[in-house]
């Protein structure tokens, strides 16, 4: 028996959109660890997009956004597999309809939609599956390592990361009633990845951030992957209700001297 003990559990990942995805690293991990990995998708399209990549693993299309296919697509597995050792909830989503705007502008349906399919969801899928984990099961989620930061260029993502962030947490605690199911999440700095590729300015965020890592090197997928996967496996059987921050010490070194000195520069004229 290995140190992680997955060999032989089955796992749904939820959120795979391309080989550069959080998802997909913990993918791969889990079926090195001797684990099997179904997965669920947005959308026939992505499916389609996914089929090379996925190979002939097992892959439902569900749309979080739709309460009732939360409800179909365990119903589907639990008659495909029976019981889960756990699920990895990594989607996001948010719609700026009218463009990126100040804080105080968000367009409610553009904050609701986003809230519903980034952080409720996480609520309905632990409840539609609650009949179908076994008893000691583990589900991860993916966040962001701060949510307490402001950044301009990331709209109303961060206080939708927090509810996803606190959900889990009372996850936990409800299902801590009559399960030993635990509810944890990966909290990431900032990666390279193609859902960030679309925000914009993140280029200049991304190398900032990499200046204030105590190694001045930012996070890779595989790292954020790793920690997942250990949440994911009883060697972690102590950790619930947490919030594991990934970021290389990012959020420690705000005065880094460097960083300082390049503030302070005097512009040229």
């Amino acid at each position: 028996m290995s140190f992680l003990n997955l060999e032989n559990k089955r796992f749904l990942v939820m959120g795979v959109a391309n080989r550069k995805s959080v998802a997909w690293a913990i993918t791969k991990s889990l079926e090195e660890a001797g684990a099997e990995v179904i997965h669920s998708v947005r959308s026939e399209a992505r499916l389609e997009s996914l089929q090379k990549l996925l190979g002939d693993r097992k892959a439902y299309i569900c749309d979080v956004e739709f309460p009732e296919q939360i409800t179909a697509l365990a119903e589907q597995v639990a008659a495909d597999y029976g019981t889960l050792d756990g699920i990895v909830h990594s989607i996001a989503f948010a719609n700026y309809s009218e463009g990126f705007k100040p804080f105080h502008d968000t367009v409610r349906k553009d904050f609701l939609q986003a809230t519903a399919i980034s952080a409720f969801s996480l609520v309905e899928v632990a409840s539609a599956f609650k009949p179908h984990l076994n008893n000691d099961a583990s589900v991860v989620s993916i966040g962001i390592s701060s949510t307490d930061v402001t950044a301009e260029n990331y709209g109303y993502m961060a206080p939708i990361k927090a509810a996803l962030e606190t959900s889990s947490y009372n996850l936990a605690k409800s299902f801590g009633a009559d399960t030993r199911v635990r509810f944890n999440t990966v909290n990431a700095g900032p990666l390279k990845t193609s859902a960030s590729a679309g925000i914009p300015g993140y280029l200049e965020s991304y190398l900032y951030a990499e200046k204030l890592t105590f190694r001045k090197q930012n996070l890779t997928t595989q790292e954020v992957a790793n920690t997942a996967v250990f949440l994911l496996s009883p060697a972690s059987s102590g950790i619930n209700g947490q919030g594991l921050v990934v970021n290389a010490g990012m959020d420690r070194n705000y005065f880094d001297k460097e960083v300082v000195s390049l503030a302070m520069r005097p512009e040229k004229k």
